[in-house]
């Protein structure tokens, strides 16, 4: 039978599947050769989990269409269409053929053409359905494929869940489908190197399509458009803006060798399907494969999964939820706990700050599938001036549910899971309960995948259990009309919260036998697990910011800035607004025609901080606006805004630690961030004067003296290094003196200075162009140090060239504790290359300074954790009673300088540093 009337076509764009498997998923390898297939299985799961939510549909025809080639006729058009994009990745190149092959084995129509892009494809198939008056849905949210949005045809943003129809192009780009292509042409875009108009972003562009009706009406009229540089832009660009449209435009009259009759939906042959994913190695999807077809499993011989195989676990779709209102339903579920000796908690609160967020409702979870929401403080209605919200019924009383899951939660006997635990626990300590033991989904995820992807829970979920979890902005709304979680109703809380809970159990399932098979276990036990406690009590303590100092100090810097701003219109003979990029570009290139000047795509003057320090040699200005940056900077991002951040109720400010936000096992500090406040200028110096200690108290500052280039010597084995810090000496003096032939008594201030910024800098990886930035020398010379340094210091380069093909042979690179970082980019080609080995040479070296902070902070004895306050990168900040500050420095640094043993011995000394004063200023 024709394609017509009541047929149903999908189009699945490949290569977004292709790109989002390789991205998503950790590097995977046949066992047998090497061969890379992560992005193959990525791809097959994706296709399976397709097929399993359309079964019993009423898709009637389907295909997957794929890119051929990356030259087309664009490039005979533009020859530097999509110039611009990187190479692909070389591990990713060999997987293209196996999706080709991956899709033929699930028995679905697999097309593409020589020429022409997959969209063009789909944009032909798309009409050629609708005109024969079917339905197209088309699978991927490429915002290229929109204009083809309307009359039958709709497209399906697979990660979202989320139909995208007429309204949701005209939400993307202020107007129809049929007008999509004029805003591109206008807006163009720089990841296809489509020109566009400079200056022109979507938004204007979809103002001026809707005033004028067309963009080719819009280029006639031109004239009339009053803004003159708009006016300007469009005439004087025409000929590009027209060229852009008919880059955009997809072709929907390829010439095909099929028809749609011949994309009818096949069932899958067993034999042929399972034989591809055996050859393939993929152990646990053979087999519930072929559960799912009521076939046997081929054996695969010899070949040990490379993962854990995943437990059996119902579908989220057909999971129970339910809602728990009494303390009869609630003991239930503490019975269920002690019976399984573990579950996973979640809270639900009236905000992110954990500090200030109130408790709405608690979720629990023993089994995949079966979880609870006890609401506890939810509200109808809006409140008036009188009074509160009302409360809403059927909710148990909040006291008398923390009290009953109060010995369940301290319980040694039973383990507490969660996502992101830190926040819950914080939570609950405000209720007077210590959440412990704890397994943290978030932290195993990051001990088992760092550098490879985030670790939310979102996408934990959509990465290894294929489902996308009810998003909390369906719930809340967003912008002025948003409500917090307490103004939820029940009836539509408990699946949400439910859910999470649900979801925490079943990637503790599914990742936390991962550890051992990935030899991470260490790690994560040692390093990430036991460290949630220690920042959960140090960010409660927080640290006393004194309001009067930063607020005399808002004040200084805007009288500073006034004076500047002052000096900056005579310099440039007019005023103008120094914070505008875009004015401080025209005073500088344009009038003042400083050398140098590069228009960026809104047609504006690149005026970045390295484009300025090149031009202050050239001018004063330059200098001075710098000067301004820095205090304004300084003046937005601390003295103002540390203000806001002290807790009414405390008078100190809590920043918050990310365990797993950098890649190396560096801590992040957020809301605020308190790890990047500037030592360098004095008036950044000055910011830290505001951090106080209690009366009575002093504040202790403990830092390691150069860790990085104590391990650097250690990992790398530079006998000369290791012997001077052994012997306690000056290492930038020591490093100038072996370069430079320079007697250590003859030691000139300037060489010990280009000493000390080679020695850092080798660490990032620093190329003669940065060093030569830093020290205000010339490219040339600044190379001939860095050669010279590495001929005398011949083990780094050495360290250096093991480390990357350590990192290319394997996928990752290692801390000498046993932490894993992956470098997925560590074979790529292109602008990305460099930083990709770099990172991995550093990450070693960084993460091993990490560690040992961290295993610093977790064996601190108790008396001492509780007057702990921050940690800044590698040092550890105290609040401590004027009488114990001498124990304490004692006690404290003879943790920090043993902090590696027994597990790693280093060749040289820790060294820790101490200093006290009434402010962090005088104690650093």
């Amino acid at each position: 039978m024709a394609f017509g009337k009541g047929h149903h076509l999908h189009l699945i764009d490949g290569s977004a599947f292709i790109f989002r498997a390789y991205h998503a998923l950790p590097p995977l390898t046949r066992k047998s050769d090497g061969l890379p297939v992560g992005a193959v299985s990525g791809f097959c799961n994706m296709l399976q989990r397709y097929i399993d939510g359309n079964s019993g549909g009423d898709v009637t025809h389907v295909a997957v269409i794929f890119d051929k080639g990356s030259h087309t006729f664009r490039n005979e058009m533009f020859d530097q269409y999509k110039a611009n994009r990187d190479a692909m990745p070389e591990d990713l190149r060999p997987q293209i053929p196996l999706t080709r092959e991956a899709t033929a084995a699930f028995n679905i129509a697999c097309e593409e053409k020589e020429g022409f892009e997959a969209d063009d494809i789909i944009a032909t198939l798309a009409v050629q359905a609708r005109d024969a008056g079917g339905r197209c849905t088309i699978i991927s949210s490429d915002k290229d494929l929109m204009q083809l949005v309307g009359g039958g045809v709709e497209m399906l943003d697979a990660m979202k869940n989320k139909v995208i129809d007429v309204e949701g192009v005209e939400e993307k780009f202020g107007v129809g489908p049929n007008r999509v292509v004029d805003v591109q042409a206008l807006a163009g875009d720089s990841v296809d190197n489509v020109p566009g108009a400079p200056g022109i972003g979507i938004k204007t562009a979809a103002l001026l399509i809707n005033e004028y009706g067309s963009l080719e009406e819009l280029l006639d009229r031109a004239e009339e458009i009053k803004q003159p540089k708009r006016r300007e832009t469009l005439i004087e660009h025409r000929s590009q803006i027209e060229l852009s449209k008919r880059l955009v435009q997809l072709d929907a009259e390829v010439p095909l060798d099929f028809t749609l009759d011949d994309l009818e939906v096949r069932e899958p042959e067993p034999e042929k399907l399972l034989e591809f994913l055996a050859e393939m190695e993929f152990r646990t999807l053979t087999k519930r494969i072929a559960d799912k077809l009521g076939a046997e499993a081929p054996v695969i011989e010899d070949t040990p999964a490379p993962e854990a195989d995943a437990p059996e676990m119902p579908e989220i779709k057909d999971a129970t939820y339910e809602t728990v209102r009494d303390a009869d339903g609630l003991q239930k579920w503490i019975d269920l706990i002690y019976e399984h000796g573990h579950v996973a908690v979640d809270t639900e609160t009236t905000g992110l700050n954990d500090m200030t967020a109130d408790l709405v409702g608690i979720s629990l979870c023993v089994n995949a599938g079966h979880a609870c929401y006890i609401p506890l403080a939810h509200v109808t209605g809006e409140g008036d001036l009188l009074g509160a919200a009302e409360r809403a019924e059927g909710q148990m009383d909040l006291e008398q549910a923390v009290a009953m899951l109060k010995p369940v939660l301290q319980d040694d006997s039973i383990l507490k899971i969660g996502q992101n635990m830190k926040y819950d626990a914080k939570i609950f300590a405000r209720y007077d309960v210590d959440v412990s033991p704890i397994d943290d989904t978030m932290l195993i995820s990051y001990a088992l995948h760092a550098g490879l992807h985030n670790h939310g829970m979102d996408a934990l979920s959509e990465r290894y259990l294929g489902h996308t979890p009810i998003p909390i902005k369906s719930l809340l709304g967003s912008g002025k009309s948003q409500i917090t979680f307490d103004k939820v109703p029940v009836e539509d809380a408990t699946p949400y919260a439910a859910e999470d809970a649900d979801i925490t159990l079943r990637l503790w399932q599914l990742l936390k036998p991962q550890l051992h098979a990935k030899q991470v276990t260490t790690v994560y036990e040692t390093l990430e697990r036991p460290l949630v406690p220690v920042l959960a009590q140090m960010e409660r303590h927080g640290v006393k910011v004194d309001r009067d100092t930063l607020s005399r100090m808002s004040n200084a810097f805007a009288q500073k800035m006034a004076g500047l701003e002052a000096e900056i219109h005579e310099l440039a003979g007019q005023e103008f607004s120094v914070g505008s990029p875009k004015q401080l570009g025209e005073i500088l290139f344009d009038k003042l025609e400083l050398p140098g000047g590069k228009k960026g795509k809104t047609g504006a003057y690149s005026t970045g901080a390295d484009i300025l320090e090149d031009l202050a040699t050239e001018h004063e200005l330059p200098g001075r606006v710098l000067d301004w940056r820095q205090l304004s900077k300084l003046k937005s991002t601390y003295t103002d805004a540390l203000q806001t951040h002290i807790n009414p109720d405390t008078g100190r400010v809590h920043t918050s630690y990310s365990i797993a936000g950098a890649n190396t096992g560096r801590l992040a500090s957020t809301d605020p961030n308190l790890q990047n406040i500037p030592v360098r200028s004095e008036e950044g110096r000055r910011i830290r004067e505001a951090f106080v200690a209690e009366s009575g108290n002093v504040l202790v500052a403990l830092d390691y003296s150069q860790i990085e280039l104590r391990i650097l010597a250690h990992i790398a084995d530079i006998p000369a290094l290791k012997q001077a810090f052994k012997d306690g000496h000056d290492i930038h003096a020591m490093t100038a003196s072996e370069m430079f032939d320079v007697p250590l008594d003859e030691m000139t201030p300037d060489v010990r200075r280009q000493a000390k910024a080679i020695n850092f800098g080798v660490i990032y990886g620093i190329s003669g162009f940065g060093l030569a930035r830093n020290l205000r020398i010339p490219r040339a010379e600044a190379q001939g140090f860095i050669d010279r340094y590495f001929e005398r210091f011949p083990g780094i380069r050495a360290y250096m060239d093991e480390t990357v093909q350590f990192a290319k042979d394997h996928g990752y690179v290692q801390t000498l504790f046993g932490r894993k970082i992956n470098t997925p980019e560590i074979n790529a080609k292109g602008p990305g290359a460099g930083f990709a080995k770099r990172a991995a040479i550093n990450a070693p070296i960084q993460g091993t300074a990490a560690d040992v902070i961290r295993r610093a902070m977790i064996r601190m004895p108790a008396d001492m954790r509780e007057m702990m306050l921050l940690q800044v990168h590698d040092e550890l900040i105290f609040e401590v009673p004027e009488d114990r500050v001498d124990q304490t420095i004692e006690t404290v640094r003879d943790v920090m300088e043993n902090a590696s043993d027994p597990a790693v011995h280093f060749d040289v000394p820790l060294v820790v540093d101490a200093g006290q004063g009434a402010n962090w200023a005088e104690a650093h």
